[in-house]
């Protein structure tokens, strides 16, 4: 008889150490306790849905349920967020919420991503971004004893101070000339985005890197990286979002919510349509979370924060791979 497939000996061994697993107990603990004393509920809701926001540089994993109620099998997604399900809890007048989520996302694998990992998303009615972004340096420096607070910028800030440009102004052909400038070689599909994929470009190769040591929230993002955020008017418009950074990765990412649902409803189609031209299918619109939206998502603020990514920065950990009993790597 076969044994199967021969694999090292080591493959069954977990990636974190025992050390590292208590730590990681300590902090959910801790985590627990932040929100408890805050009055936060945590909730659960589906891993499984039949829609999957369409954000065209998210990829959600697919399955196939073939059973009762679909007897030609159907297509569902393993969520990228929680997040659909959780605005649906706060149109049902559940209060503030909480919820760490095993999300997944197609394609995402290296030493700062796991195609399944954990997000710890919560929403605080009457919030806006910047009453957020307390309560998350307020979570973060009680799970990171010993770290500074958090410094501000606006990214229209970071851009003039870090790249030498006003990203609200210049062209997209000024932006081409700062990446180049820089050193970059953009793909093809960054150069057809115009105005945003040399921004996206500039962020990740020269801002970033530059931000240094410690907490830093970069906030007021341009309109047209909305997401799920609110748009202020003015000139120039901007969405009340931010993103946290810890020693220049990527931590969480924050809104103050849209609550309008027809312009939910057309910004999915929008990236649907960039989905399209990207050459990428397009996903399935949530019908039911555009239909809370409807019945009255009260005004709020939401984060998403990769809580892998916080333990791997308690334990001075430069791989994903040790800060999960098991990875992908080792599935």
């Amino acid at each position: 008889m076969s044994a199967g497939p021969r694999t090292e000996a080591a493959d069954w061994r977990p990636g974190a150490s025992l050390d590292t697993l208590r730590l990681r107990a300590r902090m959910l603990t801790g985590m627990r306790a932040f929100f408890a004393a805050r009055g936060v509920l945590e909730v659960e809701t589906p891993v499984l849905a039949q829609a999957a926001v369409p954000d065209p540089a998210i990829e959600p994993l697919r399955t196939r349920y073939t059973g009762p109620g679909a007897a030609d099998g159907r297509t569902l997604y393993l969520h990228t967020s929680p997040e659909p399900a959780m605005k649906r809890l706060l149109a049902a007048a559940s209060g503030p919420v909480y919820q760490l989520a095993r999300v997944f996302r197609d394609g995402e694998a290296g030493p700062r991503h796991n195609p399944e990992f954990s997000l710890l998303e919560w929403y605080r009615p009457g919030f806006d971004h910047h009453a957020l972004m307390a309560e998350v340096e307020a979570l973060v420096m009680m799970l990171l004893p010993g770290t500074a607070a958090a410094r501000r910028f606006s990214y229209r800030e970071l851009f003039l101070d870090l790249a030498g440009i006003d990203p609200f102004t210049a062209t997209a052909d000024e932006l081409a000339g700062c990446a180049r400038a820089a050193g970059l070689q953009p793909s093809a599909a960054v150069a057809a985005q115009a105005r945003r994929g040399w921004l996206d470009l500039l962020l990740t190769h020269v801002v970033e890197p530059r931000l240094g040591a410690g907490l830093v929230f970069v906030y007021d993002y341009p309109a047209d990286q909305a997401a799920l955020a609110r748009v202020r008017p003015g000139e120039p418009p901007l969405a009340e979002r931010f993103e946290l950074y810890l020693d220049g990765v990527e931590l969480a990412n924050g809104f103050h919510e849209l609550t309008d649902a027809a312009e939910q409803r057309a910004r999915f189609e929008s990236d649907n349509a960039r989905r399209r031209q990207a050459g990428l299918a397009p996903l399935p619109v949530d019908g039911r979370f555009l239909a809370a939206l409807e019945a009255g998502l009260p005004a709020c603020a939401g984060v998403a924060l990769g809580f892998d990514r916080l333990v791997m920065a308690a334990a001075g950990l430069a791989d994903i791979d040790a800060a999960l009993a098991f990875s992908f790597r080792r599935v």
